[in-house]
């Protein structure tokens, strides 16, 4: 199993040095994966929670790989309605190929109504948009003349049974986020029930959880998977491990945008997961 990272590309402490240094971090302790979260119009409610600056994906990861070298870039997740798909697939081509072949597409359908009235989108539609672009995308990536021959996995996120079926019948992997434990065990099997109604492959499992360490252990039901002790943290990601994971990224995110301004302390509980879980390094 790998593990990823994802990286804040929002926030008053966020500018190109905290990016970059944010980068040599992730891919220095070994991780496998670096991943940014997406928005274009930065309305009241995005704003709450994810405040100015906030650096588009696409543009920043370009600008990462040039400064990575073995480390994978993806969207966690790239809210799909937002962009015409044959700009998307334009798009994320052309970065898999400029980064040699490192490209994660994690895509979902986006919660933010305000940021889609900005955007001339309707909101109520963004499920069926949602599917409608990603088709689009993979027949616009069936030209290999025009897109290109290299293969680009497709993550869904979404934790209703519309995205479910959706991760099962147009995604490579499952990314649910921010979940707890005994939530992603009953949808893995819904989702295994949903792929065997489709008469489908059960999706790959790619998770993205927490990263809030604690000095005590932390109980109860609402417990997030990630959240808790270095060993609570590191129970999690054998747990998921063995429930067919192929990667998790690990989300330091607590919802307070003043975290940006203070990223040392993520960093350091990365490098508490990298030395107990031992990250790859090749």
């Amino acid at each position: 199993m790998k593990i990823g990272v994802n990286v804040l590309n929002f926030g008053p402490g966020t500018d190109p040095g905290v990016l970059r240094n944010w980068a040599r971090t992730v891919e220095g302790l070994g991780f496998d994966l670096l991943m940014v979260s997406d928005h274009v119009a930065i309305t009241p409610d995005v704003a709450e929670r994810y405040p100015a600056p906030f650096y588009e994906p696409f543009t920043t990861l370009s600008w990462l790989a040039g400064i990575t070298t073995r480390v994978r870039l993806g969207t966690t997740v790239l809210i799909a309605p937002y962009r015409h798909p044959l700009l998307t697939a334009r798009m994320a081509a052309n970065l898999n190929e400029l980064s040699g072949g490192r490209f994660v597409l994690g895509v979902g359908v986006g919660w933010a109504r305000q940021e889609f009235a900005a955007l001339g989108i309707p909101f109520e539609r963004r499920g069926r948009l949602t599917d409608d672009h990603l088709r689009a995308v993979r027949a616009a990536w069936a030209d290999t003349a025009a897109y290109g021959n290299g293969t680009i996995p497709v993550w869904v996120g979404g934790h209703s049974d519309a995205g479910l079926r959706r991760a099962v019948r147009l995604g490579d992997a499952w990314h649910p986020l921010r979940c707890t434990m005994p939530w992603l065990r009953e949808a893995l099997v819904k989702l295994e029930t949903f792929a065997d109604e489709e008469n489908l492959p059960m999706p790959g499992f790619a998770p993205r959880i927490a990263l809030k360490p604690t000095a005590t252990p932390v109980g109860g039901w609402q417990r997030l998977a990630g959240e808790g002790t270095i060993d609570q943290i590191v129970d999690d990601l054998e747990q998921l491990r063995l429930l067919g994971a192929e990667t998790v990224v690990l989300d330091p995110y607590g919802g307070d945008p003043r975290e940006t301004c203070h990223p040392q302390a993520a960093w350091q509980a990365l490098a508490t997961v990298a030395a107990r879980f031992h990250t790859p390094r090749t």
